[in-house]
């Protein structure tokens, strides 16, 4: 016997947040060493928009040598600490609890869902970025 639920091929699991643009706050940071590409695991928490607020979500950083430019513009416009950046340093427990705004997609490759880190900009910026750009406004219970 086969059912149909319509919009089913379109639920994302509770609390999975929308590709859009959120103001976010830094829980957790996490290195993984790895061969060919270690890379950062970076827990967000959402700050804006008032829907998702509390929603946490995972983001991967690489830092391999093409890819430092990406951690590099992640924290400057995190407000990370100049003097540990100038000297090339990562300290861990100085990225928690900052802020700024991150813009997120979703792909898929080869059946899996991937969530992309696009963008980086200051917290300051929210208001200006959030006024002109599409966000994820949906509420997250109906998701």
């Amino acid at each position: 016997m086969n059912r149909r639920f319509p919009g089913l091929h379109q639920a994302s699991a509770p609390g999975e947040v929308p590709d859009g643009l959120y103001l976010v706050r830094i829980a957790r940071v996490q290195y993984h060493w790895h061969a060919q590409k270690p890379y950062y695991t970076v827990r967000f928490v959402v700050l804006e928009p008032k829907s998702w607020t509390g929603i946490s979500f995972p983001g991967r950083i690489y830092c391999i040598e093409k890819a430092l430019w990406k951690l590099s513009w992640f924290l400057r416009d995190f407000g990370y600490d100049v003097e540990l950046l100038g000297r090339d340093e990562i300290d861990e427990n100085a990225l928690l609890k900052l802020e700024g705004v991150v813009k997120l997609s979703h792909r898929t490759v080869n059946g899996v869902s991937l969530l992309n880190l696009d963008g980086f900009a200051p917290a300051a910026q929210w208001e200006e970025l959030s006024a002109g750009l599409p966000r994820a406004s949906a509420d997250p219970e109906v998701a």
